[in-house]
């Protein structure tokens, strides 16, 4: 018959235990802002920063090369075209690990022998803060066919 207690005290006890109520969660923490510091030796180039500093526990966000084919898996011959979709495209990219435009800290450009810088830099404007553009280095490859541009980003969230 001891044990039949000992059970009916430990039921009782889950009983009370149930019904009092627990504290409400701690609301999150507040987010940490990035802090990103542009940098340049002498007069602030065109289009983008020697040196981007930041210092924040913000998440990294690496994105491979992303190019200028259209929605329909074809390259465009026409190099703005294909900047837009290249562009468009990095943008995606970001999107998928919640990253914008204005999260990019550093840029590689890599372009054929017929990419029209010009032509680069007039639709990169439409898409990267010009105002702080990210750092940026433009590598010549020697592609095979049409496609002449190819990027890449690294971006940072804040945390």
């Amino acid at each position: 018959m001891t044990p039949m207690r000992t059970f009916s005290l430990c039921c009782a006890a889950l009983t009370v235990s149930a019904c009092v109520s627990a504290p409400p969660p701690a609301a999150p923490p507040e987010k940490a802002p990035t802090e990103r510091e542009f940098l340049n030796t002498g007069a602030k180039p065109n289009g983008f920063t020697h040196t981007v500093t930041v210092s924040s526990p913000g998440t990294m966000v690496f994105v491979s090369g992303a190019a200028g084919a259209g929605p329909d898996g074809k390259m465009p011959e026409d190099f703005a075209e294909q900047c837009e979709n290249t562009f468009k495209s990095l943008g995606e990219r970001l999107a998928l690990a919640g990253a914008d435009f204005d999260d990019l800290v550093k840029v590689t450009y890599f372009m054929g022998p017929d990419a029209d810088l010009s032509v680069l830099r007039e639709v990169r404007s439409k898409y990267l803060n010009m105002e702080n553009p990210p750092s940026a280095s433009a590598i010549p490859v020697a592609f095979k066919g049409p496609m002449v541009l190819e990027i890449e980003g690294i971006a940072i969230l804040d945390q």
